[in-house]
């Protein structure tokens, strides 16, 4: 018999985003200031993407958000120097 790999809880709702999230992976969102387009988004999502454990990156220039997930919770000076080597500034975990 095959494991289930839907992305959808048992109550039924459905993981809206681009990726489907694996099991005993860690979902942190982050408020970074000074995106403010594409080319912004690139680099913040390409530094973070190269930490240890990422699996995806998604940066929102608009809102300053950056939704990181990884095998395990992320130190957050490493994501500090990594949005710093960017050109950007985190601000600390979103609200």
């Amino acid at each position: 018999m095959a494991e289930n790999s839907s992305c959808c809880t048992p109550e039924g709702s459905c993981h809206s985003g681009g990726t489907d999230v694996q099991v005993g992976e860690v979902t942190t969102t982050y408020k970074v200031t000074g995106m403010t387009c594409g080319h912004c988004e690139g680099a913040v999502t390409s530094e973070l993407g190269g930490l240890a454990g990422v699996s995806s990156v998604q940066a929102v220039a608009a809102t300053g958000l950056v939704t990181v997930t990884s095998k395990a919770p992320l130190d957050e000076d490493a994501v500090r120097a990594a949005v710093d080597e960017a050109g950007y500034e985190l601000v600390g975990q979103a609200a």
